[in-house]
């Protein structure tokens, strides 16, 4: 039996703290590294077009405007473009929902042949790139004749394989009995996926909807092989590419930076809403592990 003298017992103490603010620098200084193009990018909206191009870099703006922000309004159609963005975002976001609670939940109850042989095709297609998929998506939409249109950009991200694994790894986790119970009270398989599933892995779903709506709101090649031109149905995201040709050789570097910040305001706002539920995934999903 190993007897711990006070000696011993301080000399471990002390390594422990050290470990702890080690770790804890370490976090702050990713935490800072990470925070800083978001901090500059809003700083530089707020400076002079002289203060943004200046050698070296000016930090903090000398006298603040917010003036900028409404000449990206004047530059591009911002509102029409954050509704469009709004629409693609949302609705994909929706659909990705139902089909990845479905069809998760037909992978993790149901028994059929095939089953595991088809879920491991359903997953190998997360290995493939976006770009190799980009020609085939766009001959379906143009023979459903949907180019130029938010359905032709929407459509084909109703569904999404990395959301079916994620929700069929955590209605797995649901016990068997819980839905043998509201089938024998006559539940509808509907019913069962959406009042008795659907409410047991709400830190999964809020946790999807953020990737998903993230990922769709800053898609960029895809609407823009799909609505081919058609300007009234960009997305903020392809919109502000009008600003870099508006620049004038980088003169104008405050209004990009401005019209960048209001693009990134939406998500950012949907995480800060939806973190304490993305947290609990993460750390439901690490107890499962």
């Amino acid at each position: 039996m190993t007897v711990v003298t006070g000696r011993t017992f301080k000399i471990r103490r002390a390594r422990r703290r050290t470990v702890d603010v080690l770790l804890f620098v370490l976090i702050i200084l990713v935490a800072v590294a990470s925070a800083f193009p978001l901090v500059w990018m809003v700083l530089s909206s707020l400076k002079t077009p002289a203060e943004s191009m200046q050698t070296p870099p000016v930090w903090l703006p000398g006298s603040p405007s917010l003036a900028v922000y409404g000449e990206v309004a004047s530059v591009i159609d911002a509102g029409r473009s954050f509704w469009n963005s709004a629409v693609i975002a949302t609705t994909a976001t929706a659909g990705i929902l139902v089909t990845s609670l479905m069809a998760g939940y037909a992978f993790a109850k149901y028994r059929f042949f095939g089953r595991d042989l088809l879920f491991a095709v359903l997953i190998s297609t997360m290995f493939l790139p976006p770009i190799v998929t980009l020609i085939p998506l766009y001959r379906m939409v143009s023979a459903m004749e949907l180019n130029a249109s938010l359905i032709g950009v929407i459509l084909p991200n109703l569904a999404n394989a990395f959301g079916i694994f994620l929700m069929r790894q955590f209605i797995a986790g649901i016990p068997d009995d819980l839905i043998d119970a509201a089938r024998v009270d006559g539940a509808s398989e509907l019913r069962i996926v959406f009042s008795v599933v659907a409410p047991s892995i709400i830190p999964a779903i809020a946790a999807l909807a953020l990737f998903a709506f993230v990922y769709h709101w800053n898609t960029y090649l895809w609407p823009l092989t799909i609505l081919q031109g058609n300007t009234e149905n960009y997305p903020i995201v392809i919109s502000l590419s009008r600003l870099l040709s508006y620049n004038r050789g980088a003169l104008n570097t405050n209004l990009v930076m401005a019209g960048a910040t209001l693009a990134v305001l939406p998500p950012l706002v949907l995480f800060v809403f939806l973190q304490r539920f993305f947290v609990d995934s993460i750390v439901s999903a690490g107890v499962k592990g």
